[in-house]
């Protein structure tokens, strides 16, 4: 069984933010089951329920269940293939894996919190998130729930809780696309077309969509999603939503995923498509994902913050950390082909790992604000990235900065496209060999999970390899 998270207000860290603990197991089960069994009094509609596992390539599989049978769900009772975690971008086993041990099936343990209702359904229906361990009740080194987690424990056991939130980026599109099957936007001008501009920041640009975003904010209130601010970013047709920071990143990690299905679900019951494609118009913006985090001890204070606007050495050793590993986990924050077409001059995507205070060209920002508020961005991630695996590559960099004490270079000022050739990887294959070459992302991420991802990802270059596209037609034939 799960442990259940106990809320309680710690305002050192952030107000208004709940601050989770685990729980005993015995306290979880009670916990759980009450939980279950007042969710169910209070909506006596829900007849089905969606389990939730998130694989490792961003995909949500599971199983729907009658409601006379979730009690088995949070029993841990559910069964799942392990395979279900590892799957491709289309849903197919890795070949050269699955067979291996056999196939055998996992334990699905369910997260309480998550458990609510999918307003954005024709039928009431509820959801609910799970990890998929082994049924020895050993925890699965595979799932992107656990691989985080056993990071964020690795900070717990030096007194340290990562604190941790997400920006994300995306596209609100037609479900029609054109004749040469690209998509159409929706944030138009008068006579039909796309905008050369999408009104950055522009308070009209989201009245135009008010229903849509009043559907989302309402959805996320429901799913217990703690969404900060709404936003028209630059690219027409592209918006994004921001959450809180929690002193918990699994829960940040879980309020990401449930986040974007959301927001995709919402969209279909607005006849639209939402997507996180990391670059779907070539000569727009793409959609990132930047994640924010800060360092708590236990008593909730920010160690990021020694009381000057430079930040701590702890801070320093963070950003030291992520720069030094950043091209071993660019093939989790930029997973797909597609990812690598966001990093360009100018589109607000680092080519190079770099720092700086208050300065968007830069891989990691230190933003301004409060001393208190001291915290560092990380702007490499695509919208596209599977949300545990590129919050566990931040915080396993972070944490290797600060184990071995690293420093970084002077802060950068200006802009970095112009003072730096770009040197993380621009392509996908080079991505993937360096990951698997990474001594740190075995040691830190698990040598299994390291294994396993890079064929899944060998397995989706190959099918790419195999399609000829349009334009190598329209060049060449």
């Amino acid at each position: 069984m799960s442990q259940a998270r106990v809320a309680a207000i710690n305002p050192k860290v952030l107000p208004n933010v709940l601050f989770f603990d685990r729980s005993p197991l015995s306290e979880a089960i009670v916990n759980s089951s009450s939980q279950l069994e007042s969710f169910l009094d209070r909506h006596p509609d829900i007849e089905l329920f969606e389990v939730v596992l998130a694989d490792v390539s961003g995909g949500l599989r599971g199983k729907w269940v009658t409601r006379d049978k979730l009690s088995t769900v949070f029993a841990d009772e559910l069964k799942l293939p392990i395979s279900s975690l590892v799957f491709d971008s289309w849903g197919r086993d890795v070949e050269e894996w699955v067979f291996l041990s056999g196939d055998g099936d996992g334990c699905c343990v369910a997260e309480p919190w998550s458990l609510a209702p999918m307003p954005w359904g024709k039928r009431p229906m509820a959801q609910v998130l799970v990890s998929l361990d082994h049924e020895d009740g050993t925890r699965n080194g595979l799932d992107p729930r656990r691989i985080l987690g056993n990071v964020e424990a690795r900070f717990r056991e030096r007194g340290l809780q990562p604190v941790v939130a997400s920006e994300m980026e995306f596209f609100l599109l037609d479900t029609q696309r054109d004749a040469q099957g690209r998509p159409n936007h929706t944030q138009r001008d008068s006579v039909g077309g796309a905008l050369g501009s999408g009104q950055t920041y522009g308070l009209e640009a989201m009245a135009e969509v008010e229903d849509f975003m009043h559907a989302v904010r309402e959805c996320c209130e429901v799913q217990n999603l703690t969404v900060d601010t709404l936003i028209k970013e630059g690219a027409p047709s592209q918006y994004e939503i921001n959450l809180l920071h929690h002193p918990d990143a699994l829960l940040a990690a879980d309020q990401a995923l449930l986040l974007k299905r959301a927001i995709r679900g919402v969209a279909r019951s607005f006849e639209r498509i939402a997507t996180f494609m990391a670059k779907p118009f070539g000569e727009l913006a793409g959609n990132g994902m930047h994640l924010h985090c800060s360092i708590a001890d236990s008593s909730g204070n920010n160690l990021f913050n020694n009381g000057t606007p430079q930040g701590s050495p702890l801070l320093r050793h963070a950003i030291a950390g992520c720069m030094h590993t950043l091209p071993d986990v660019m093939l989790l924050l930029a997973p797909t082909m597609n990812s690598y077409r966001r990093f360009q001059r100018g589109m607000h995507a680092p080519l190079a790992p770099c720092w700086g205070y208050e300065n968007r060209t830069v891989a990691l920002r230190v933003p301004a604000g409060p001393l208190s508020a001291m915290r560092l961005e990380h702007r490499v991630g695509g919208a596209d990235a599977q949300p545990h695996l590129a919050i566990a590559a931040l915080l396993a960099g972070m944490l290797y900065g600060i184990e071995h004490e690293l420093e970084p270079p002077k802060a950068l000022e200006g802009n970095a496209w112009e003072q730096l050739e770009p040197s993380l990887p621009q392509h996908w294959n080079d991505a993937l060999d360096i990951f698997r070459k990474s001594r740190f992302v075995a040691e830190y991420l698990g040598a299994s999970f390291q294994e396993v991802y890079g064929l899944v990802k060998q397995q989706e270059i190959d099918e790419f390899g195999r399609h000829v596209t349009p334009l190598e037609y329209d060049t060449n034939l």
